[in-house]
């Protein structure tokens, strides 16, 4: 091997070797907060170093703590870790430009919150680099470890006497995770101490600027990653629900938002929905296009499509700031006339809408991009028999936070299911919006003879009756399952109705008039199970959720569908 080496003088190779040295070892900073995250786990990161360019790759190996039906709906395989990917500059770590941050999971190819973990880390850390250093982070926890060790025993209000705790300074940036059932922290004001902070179990919390910049980052995507159902994919700003944030991440409203979602892939996984699950697809246009039909549109259309046109990608060929139903409802026309074509694959699909009408395939997008709630077709072994029907699907639309409420408050009161019914042109709302306290409302169609809250019902036969269909096929009022046509579309009819079981609280806030209830608290109402019906007909009129029998089948059913 060719070098000039042997011809050096010794002194100069010791001062190169020192150059190079100073370039290739670790921030010493940097290093302590590798281990720290190794001592939290040892799994839960990975180094590579490139030491002749300055450069240290660090991958946080972090798992989601989600709910399989939350996992499933995000497209996050849940027994794989999320990698947070950073990459630092080696020497100077804190001190050196801020990291590059990718965002992924190694085998998931339709891993849909990625782009959106990604922007909100990415914005996070723009925000720290601002008033962050290696000097700054040592001294504030070399601070933090003297007021941990000093006289912080003395007296405190509220009879918190005698307890050692530490100072907490959260970041601005850090947004406050809402899951109900994680810990929840007490702030207790004091001047001359800044923050203290209690846990209900009296163990005080680590505070996140007392960890290394490393764990931080980790605390921090751990947290966000539970509420990203609350805010825009794209701005990261919190929806503004007239209800309660549903189960879904989902745009907001703001053009530029609509723009990066559609021209920029920012959410994937439509492509897959409408590949791979033609009954849903089929299900949310069918909804679609009653509301866009019923005279109420105006209040039930909601939200209106925001689509930009696939010849301008600057302009929104529909906007809710400019309605025009006439145009919407003809290229929803055309959607319908091509998916009930025989189908061969999701391309050849898109090609045919494409020549029809080139804002036909961007609408089908919208349809299923803006569904914010979980719907999966029940396999039939996994059905309920008695709701003579083979259109029954899982529907989970609640968000994460409610579902933890509803969970805590089940175990205080209990619980038990009723049917709601409502009218197939109000699910297109519904499932973006969830079940709302219409009574008193521009929504409301019913009347509310009882008050204000959701109505619904132990008996199928009321809530067939609010669902706009009252034919039956039998003298009982049951109808056979019908045979799945060999080909095309499994929705053959545009005379559909749609009844949902829910789950209710049965806390005294459950006002039970005789075989009409009502529950003015939404947040104790969540949907388990939707049951579509065809041609006008329904199910059987007598199944009555509080026989022990009907009751038991639930159960069973939920049982056997972990996702509920």
């Amino acid at each position: 091997m060719d070098t000039d080496w042997e011809d050096s003088d010794p002194e100069d190779l010791d001062e190169a070797y020192e150059s190079y040295e100073a370039v290739a070892s670790r921030h010493p900073l940097l290093d302590a907060d590798i281990q720290e995250v190794r001592t939290f786990s040892d799994s839960a990161v990975s180094v590579r170093e490139f030491s002749s360019i300055d450069g240290v790759s660090v991958s946080l190996n972090i798992y989601a703590s989600l709910k399989e039906s939350v996992a499933q709906a995000w497209r996050v395989n849940p027994s794989e870790v999320i990698v947070v990917c950073l990459y630092f500059s080696l020497s100077q770590y804190l001190d050196g430009p801020a990291p590059s941050v990718k965002v992924y999971q190694p085998s998931n190819e339709f891993f849909g919150i990625g782009h959106q973990l990604q922007s909100i880390l990415g914005l996070y850390i723009s925000e720290e680099w601002k008033h962050i250093s290696n000097e700054k982070l040592v001294q504030k926890k070399e601070r933090l470890s003297w007021c941990s060790a000093s006289s912080l025993t003395a007296a405190r209000p509220n009879g918190l006497q005698q307890r050692a705790v530490k100072i907490r300074a959260i970041s601005p940036a850090m947004k406050q995770n809402n899951l109900i059932g994680c810990t929840t922290a007490i702030t207790v004001e004091h001047p001359e101490e800044e923050h203290l902070t209690y846990t209900p179990s009296g163990k005080t919390e680590a505070s996140a600027q007392q960890c290394g910049f490393l764990m931080q980052i980790i605390r921090y995507t751990e947290q966000r990653i539970l509420t990203l159902n609350e805010h825009c994919v794209v701005c990261d700003e919190k929806h503004l629900f007239q209800n309660a944030c549903m189960l879904k991440p989902a745009v907001c409203t703001r053009e530029l938002c609509v723009y990066s979602f559609y021209n920029l892939g920012v959410m994937k996984g439509a492509t897959e929905d409408v590949a791979t699950g033609a009954e849903i697809v089929d299900l949310l246009v069918a909804m679609c296009r009653a509301a866009l039909l019923s005279s109420r549109r105006a209040i039930i259309f909601n939200p209106y499509p925001s689509v930009v046109d696939p010849h301008n990608c600057k302009v929104l060929a529909f906007s809710p700031n400019n309605k025009n139903y006439d145009k919407l409802q003809e290229v929803l026309a055309n959607v319908l006339m091509v998916t009930r074509m025989p189908q061969g694959s999701y391309e050849a699909m898109k090609q045919q809408m494409d020549v029809v009408d080139p804002l036909a395939h961007p609408l089908l997008q919208w349809i299923v991009d803006s569904n914010r709630s979980y719907i999966v077709k029940l396999p039939q072994h996994k059905q309920l028999k008695f709701m003579d029907t083979p259109h029954q699907f899982l529907l989970i639309s609640s968000s994460p936070s409610k579902e933890a409420s509803f969970t805590d408050a089940k175990k205080i009161h209990g619980s038990t299911f009723a049917f709601h019914g409502s009218h197939i042109e109000n699910w297109h709302s519904i499932l973006r919006h969830g079940l709302l306290n219409a009574s008193g409302t521009k929504f409301q169609l019913h009347g509310a003879a009882y008050g204000h809250g959701i109505y619904l019902s132990p008996m199928s036969s009321i809530s067939f009756g609010y669902s706009g269909q009252y034919k039956i096929s039998s003298k009982d009022g049951a109808t056979k399952h019908q045979k799945q046509p060999e080909s095309g579309r499994f929705l053959k009819s545009t005379n559909l109705s749609c009844i949902a079981l829910c789950e209710v609280i049965t806390s005294t806030e459950l006002q039970k008039h005789h075989q009409i209830w009502k529950n003015p608290t939404p947040d104790h109402v969540c949907t388990r199970f939707l049951f579509v019906y065809e041609n006008g007909r329904v199910g059987s009129f007598n199944i009555n959720t509080q026989d022990r029998r009907i009751e038991k089948e639930i159960l069973q059913v939920i049982a056997a569908n972990p996702h509920c």
